[in-house]
């Protein structure tokens, strides 16, 4: 393989070769939504910190799943698993959890019954506060999901209204130091503030 196929190989993967080591992808979005919802139903949400989706944060491919761990890894949110989303209405009580859509489209309800529809695709990033509501109503094949979470948080799969225990933990976890995609300077800092 000559030189500019190699290159263009890494880039494809979103790498670089330069100066003698490779370089990661960084994330960029052209769009960023950001969100509240309320209590609905039994899906308690978050009343305090607000659903953020970046939008085209990084190209999608094969093989970008590297790609995203590495993004949070660099930005403090270890990634924990790879997967998709399940298609039954759920949500976490253990920690604040980042999806990065590596490849495919989906259609997710968040917030619970009758909430609301978000479309992503590979390349889409979402962070979703603990308490939020998320449901899988349909995706294609090729759908993957790397899932990441602030340092000591992780998850539980929770179906049913909170316990005050849970409610008290989804209200008390300590907010990430970082952004997961945009680092010490991104969105989340600005959007997740103490009220």
């Amino acid at each position: 393989m000559n030189r500019r196929d190699f290159n263009a190989l890494l880039a494809g993967l979103g790498l670089t070769f330069g100066e003698g080591k490779i370089h990661h992808a960084s994330a960029t979005t052209s769009r960023v939504d950001v969100f509240k919802l309320r209590a609905n139903d039994w899906v308690p949400n978050n009343p305090d910190l607000p659903v953020i989706v970046y939008r085209n944060a990084l190209e999608a491919g094969p093989d970008r799943e590297a790609v995203y761990e590495d993004l949070f890894s660099r930005n403090g949110w270890p990634p924990q698993w790879r997967n998709g989303v399940y298609p039954f209405h759920h949500y976490h009580s253990l920690g604040h959890e980042v999806l990065g859509f590596s490849n495919g489209s989906a259609r997710l309800m968040l917030g619970g019954p009758n909430a609301r529809t978000v479309e992503v695709r590979g390349g889409d990033i979402a962070v979703l506060p603990a308490g939020t509501g998320h449901c899988n109503l349909g995706s294609d094949t090729e759908f993957t999901v790397i899932g990441a979470y602030p340092p000591n948080q992780s998850f539980d799969i929770l179906r049913a209204a909170p316990t005050a225990e849970q409610s008290a933990r989804i209200h008390g976890l300590p907010f990430p130091k970082t952004d997961p995609v945009q680092g010490a300077a991104g969105v989340l800092a600005r959007e997740w503030h103490p009220s």
